[in-house]
């Protein structure tokens, strides 16, 4: 990998981790206090219907192109073809990868999946939905930490080279 393909690389990893980290930011601080406050039934159709709305291009073209950036960074590192700051990309990517998308896929998609299969207005509905909001913003907390961490570390990286 040349030198420019590597920063300007680098620089888009930097970008989509900030992204997705204020976006998590947003859930943590705002979103699922504010949904937290609605009867189960209103708060579990409210974020049913994000879970839908935000599998959009946008969306889906930020968060998994920020995790294939973050992985060719990675195999590129292994291969040697990163210039100086080359451990901080290795870092950056290791935590998008591990922080978000792991996270994301092992944690709070299965949870989207249980919410979305239950009946809004049954008693297990109520029950799920007060675990959902514990659970799922717990590890929301993770993916802010590691947008945030991972968008760092990428700067970090560009300052250095």
């Amino acid at each position: 990998m040349t030198e420019r393909i590597a920063l300007i690389s680098t620089f888009l990893a930097a970008l989509g981790a900030g992204m997705m980290g204020g976006l998590f930011f947003i859930f943590s601080n705002t979103v699922m206090a504010a949904f937290g406050k609605l009867p189960a039934v209103d708060g579990i159709a409210a974020m049913n219907s994000i879970n839908l709305t935000i599998l959009n291009g946008t969306f889906l073209g930020v968060f998994m192109g920020t995790a294939l950036i973050s992985a060719v960074l990675l195999v590129s590192w292994f291969l040697g073809w990163m210039p100086s700051g080359g451990t901080l990309v290795l870092a950056g990517s290791l935590v998008y990868l591990v922080g978000i998308l792991g996270v994301t896929m092992v944690f709070n998609v299965p949870m989207n999946d249980a919410l979305a299969a239950v009946q809004p207005d049954s008693a297990a509905a109520a029950s799920l939905w007060q675990d959902y909001l514990s659970r799922w913003t717990m590890w929301n907390h993770v993916r802010t930490i590691a947008g945030i961490g991972a968008s760092t570390l990428f700067i970090l990286a560009l300052a250095a080279g």
